[in-house]
């Protein structure tokens, strides 16, 4: 019978000289009893902390995860395949009549409070020098915007137009909900940073924050890391992590309570993403499937972004990561389109049912593989090379029965913000230049000029989310009218 927690550290707090027997005898049943080998040499507080940090892991699911990933190692994978052609609406393929039919589609879904929005945010700064979450990050546009402000201000002005779009005169509409992991480690800094700016406008309640899990750092025959002499090393569980953390957080349930049916699903280090976009809400609600992913087709055959195929003849639509793909492989020709055969670009902008998500959510758990990622990790060892074991947001694909992949420009729509300036890609730099270059492009045509006082492909004009979402509603501002970059429009 398992020992409470409160009896457990009450034998610690006695004085007991040995580890609390009921705590060791579970860790014995999963192999584990090396995490209480230094227990002799902790003071009593290290000994409770020992204690406390032990009985909060869920053992005989870590056990499992372990047990599963490591196995799933050796298997060899499916063959692959690419992409059906028929599976990816391209840009060149659509109609301005379908572009504007999925618009209106989806602007319709949205005033009916039928779209929630899901942010991945449980990563730090790190690689950009900033300890703070990457979404409190300013790439140096000329408002001085975070992504977290660029995101909320689009989540604001698609609320207008699909206000705009019931032509019933009451202006009403049901706000989007945006659902926000964070991370142990940025969950505090994310919440205090969304208050101290007013939610960026939005209203404070519908945006909720919920925190993705962790899970045991482990050698490579699944031991235990211990960080300190009282503590296991841990890692956050990747951005996979989202599935389960929404089904504990019971968040699915109270996303069905609310009328949600479909879920827009980013990472918050793209300075270009279309949170909540309508033409993508449109496509997905027109093509009835229960995932779908924008894709951007890949720049070149050794370029390290995953790509989505298909597993087995007829199998099922996922991800393989650039690090897995054979160089043959990634560099094959279709000789029919004179693309890549391997060329559609996983960019991670998904869209979900929310009944496909319930399925993900009992079917990943059930399944419990996890990658595993060999790294170094902080140790009373020192740095340790070991596992981390992560799932990704992309692991959900090989569950949809029905799976739609949405080509988009990557001059558009994606600006990866990864790298410290100074990098060779993926660089605040970077994204600034593209978000300048798009929203150039949108006021030219709408009938405004610019001048400049550094070199045009250094500079150009920022337009405010809450003036226009893709370039719309911008000729009253604009036509005519000489802008001096860089600068913002605003109004």
């Amino acid at each position: 019978m398992r020992e409470p927690a409160a009896q457990v550290v009450s034998d610690v707090n006695n004085g007991s000289s040995s580890p609390p027997q009921a705590l060791l005898e579970r860790l014995k049943d999963f192999g584990q009893e090396d995490a209480f080998a230094l227990w002799d040499e902790l003071s009593s507080e290290e000994r409770d902390l020992l204690v406390k940090d032990i009985e909060r892991l869920d053992l005989p699911r870590i056990d499992r995860i372990i047990r599963c990933s490591f196995r799933s190692q050796g298997l060899p994978a499916a063959a692959i395949e690419p992409v059906p052609e028929g599976s990816v609406s391209t840009v060149e393929e659509r109609t301005l009549e379908e572009r504007e039919k999925w618009w209106k589609m989806g602007l319709k879904a949205i005033s009916e409070g039928k779209l929630a929005v899901l942010l991945l945010s449980g990563g730090q700064g790190t690689r950009l020098g900033s300890s703070d979450p990457k979404g409190c990050f300013n790439i140096g546009l000329p408002s001085g915007k975070s992504l977290f402000q660029l995101q909320a201000e689009r989540i604001l002005c698609v609320q207008k137009l699909a206000a705009q779009s019931l032509n019933d005169g009451s202006g009403g509409f049901v706000p989007i909900r945006w659902y926000i992991m964070t991370s142990p480690f940025t969950d505090d800094a994310t919440r205090k940073f969304f208050e101290s700016h007013k939610y960026f406008g939005l209203e404070a309640d519908q945006v909720i924050f919920f925190q993705q899990g962790t899970i045991p750092c482990v050698s490579k025959d699944g031991r235990f890391i211990m960080e300190t002499p009282y503590r296991v090393a841990k890692a956050p569980d990747g951005n996979g992590g989202v599935y389960s953390a929404l089904k504990y957080s019971r968040l699915l349930e109270d996303m069905a309570t609310r009328g949600v049916r479909y879920l827009d699903c980013y990472g918050v280090d793209n300075a270009l993403v279309r949170v909540a976009d309508p033409t993508f809400l449109g496509y997905f609600i027109d093509k009835g499937v229960a995932a779908a992913a924008k894709v951007v087709r890949k720049a070149y055959p050794q370029e390290k972004v995953g790509v989505f195929v298909r597993r087995g003849k007829g199998g099922p639509l996922s991800v393989v990561e650039y690090s897995e793909l054979d160089s043959s492989l990634a560099s094959a020709i279709n000789q029919q389109t004179g693309r890549l055969r391997f060329c559609w670009s996983n960019v991670c902008l998904h869209m979900f049912t929310l009944d496909f998500l319930n399925q993900v959510a009992n079917g990943l758990e059930k399944d419990s593989i996890y990658h595993l990622a060999e790294k170094k990790i902080p140790s009373i060892h020192g740095q340790t090379m070991g596992c981390k074991l992560e799932q990704f947001i992309f692991d959900a694909f090989p569950y949809a029965p029905s799976t739609a992949l949405f080509e988009v420009l990557r001059e558009e729509e994606f600006a990866p913000v990864k790298n410290a300036n100074g990098s060779n890609f993926d660089t605040p730099d970077s994204a600034r230049l593209l978000v300048l270059r798009l929203h150039t492009r949108w006021v030219v045509a709408a009938g405004g000029f610019l001048t400049h006082s550094v070199p045009l492909y250094a500079t150009g004009v920022e337009v405010s989310p809450l003036c226009s979402y893709v370039g719309e509603n911008l000729e009253a501002i604009c036509r005519g009218r000489t802008f001096h970059a860089p600068c913002e429009i605003a109004s």
